[in-house]
């Protein structure tokens, strides 16, 4: 039987906890999921107008909550996450909330089951919140969605949070949940970490499945996780990953996901020569060399790697056609439906898909696949590619969406590869700036024990603006 609790914590401390600090204070009986809960349902109610993160709370969390805590009072835990208070794209089916993929005409569209990474979160005890905003139709950088409003940065309002899973990264930067389930296609989970000073991890693709979700780009599409740690990035992960019969893509593991075993004497980081170049701006390349400089050892052997044969912009359009294309066909019923008319910007991207020929297409599948040969060769001589995640801080919404946002992040989603974003330190603005580590297929707890080393070493976790 859970011990009684005691000590009571402050819900602004609970907040801005951790989920693996969360979870050793419902394991230790200081705080039970019920109150947990509670207190975020609460800031949700208080904050979310202002912030724009949900678009739709589950009316079943409270029964979640009590279950769980019925549970620990009898020592009948059903999974590592028994109690936390996690939020879910609103791409990701949720069984009895609309998924609207950020699209008016979706309202009616109720999911009758829960997508399978949602599934594996509630197998394992996880209370769902309810659902985040994304960009319209999950395509685009800034979570400013016509329909819904934007999404604020809790770090500064009017500025972008990053998308498309800009509410998921609001959200948990915020204290509104305590980590967030998110997509991530060219760059959608670790673009909305860079710019709200939090963790995010596109896993290895196929490594978690995509089952439940609405399919933006199937080569590229995975989910992934938002957190306020590394540590919760891992305990997520390994509740998630899995193989799924039903994904055509999910990979079947022969064994378990490498254990972190990296010597760091022996490990070979990989630096580009030339940010400028790829149109890093010179503060992001400022606080990029400072934190290179502070890791040190950490980051073993270093060695500048080639890319002169990669164009990034000419690689991340490509993809961005490819999932313009397939976006046509998913949103084709959306488009026809003038009672609910999407944005003329939506509209326009994916009239531009049309206009194009299969051989179009065809070519812009092949050039995707001179990024998977370029990974496998690049990891046979590196560990790890270290690079900043975004050229450029967060910025204004009413400067617009930037075409470059996504460009250091595609490389990994082409390639199929794990990514992690964590906070590397603060623009003269005052913003922060993510640190992003792209590893091998199939490294992803490695790269999560690195990633974990570069925080620490770094200590650049921005102050979240819990209750502020």
């Amino acid at each position: 039987m859970a011990q009684k609790i005691t000590d009571e914590i402050a819900d602004e401390e609970l907040r801005g906890a951790t989920a693996f600090q969360l979870l050793h204070w419902l394991a230790c009986g200081r705080v039970d999921s019920i109150r947990l809960t509670a207190c975020h349902r609460a800031a949700i109610e208080r904050e979310n107008p202002r912030l724009n993160a949900y678009v739709a709370l589950d009316d079943g969390a409270f029964a979640a909550a009590s279950a769980s805590a019925a549970r620990r009072q009898e020592g009948r835990l059903i999974g590592r996450l028994d109690g936390l208070p996690v939020a879910v794209k609103d791409n990701l089916d949720v069984a009895g909330l609309a998924t609207t993929a950020g699209l008016p005409g979706r309202s009616r569209r109720i999911a009758t089951q829960d997508a399978v990474a949602v599934a594996r979160l509630r197998a394992a005890g996880a209370v769902v919140l309810g659902k985040t905003s994304l960009d319209e139709g999950a395509l685009g950088t800034t979570t400013a969605n016509l329909h819904t409003g934007p999404a604020q940065n809790p770090l500064r309002l009017g500025y972008t949070a990053g998308g498309s899973s800009g509410g998921s990264a609001s959200a948990v930067a915020a204290g509104l949940a305590a980590f967030a389930l998110a997509t991530d296609t060219l760059g959608s989970i670790r673009i909305p970490a860079s710019h709200c000073g939090i963790f995010g991890l596109r896993p290895t693709l196929g490594e978690v499945s995509t089952s439940g979700m609405v399919r933006a780009a199937r080569r590229f599409d995975c989910v992934g996780v938002l957190a306020r740690s590394v540590q919760d990035l891992a305990i997520v992960l390994q509740v998630i990953a899995g193989f799924d019969a039903d994904d055509p893509r999910s990979r079947r593991r022969r064994v378990p996901l490498a254990m972190p075993d990296w010597d760091p004497g022996s490990l070979t980081a990989g630096l580009l020569p030339d940010l400028a170049a790829l149109g890093v701006t010179a503060p992001v390349t400022a606080v990029f060399e400072r934190a290179i400089a502070a890791l040190g050892s950490e980051l073993g052997q270093r060695r500048t790697v080639d890319f002169s044969d990669y164009d990034f912009a000419r690689m991340r359009r490509a993809a961005l056609l490819i999932m313009e294309s397939e976006l046509a066909v998913e949103f084709a019923d959306d488009v026809a439906d003038n009672a609910h008319p999407v944005s003329p910007r939506l509209r326009a991207m994916l009239d531009y898909a049309r206009g194009k020929s299969a051989v179009d297409y065809a070519a812009a599948d092949r050039l995707v696949d001179t990024a998977v040969l370029k990974a496998r060769r690049l990891f046979a001589e590196i560990d790890v590619l270290v690079l900043p995640t975004v050229p450029h801080g967060p910025y204004p919404l009413a400067e617009g969406e930037r075409a470059n946002d996504a460009d250091l992040t595609s490389f990994a989603s082409l390639a199929g590869c794990p990514a992690v974003s964590l906070p590397m330190g603060t623009l003269p603005d005052g913003l922060p700036i993510g640190l992003q580590l792209i590893g091998a297929p199939g490294s992803d707890l490695r790269l999560l024990e690195l990633a974990e080393i570069c925080a620490s070493t770094l200590d650049a976790t921005p102050t979240y603006p819990i209750g502020g």
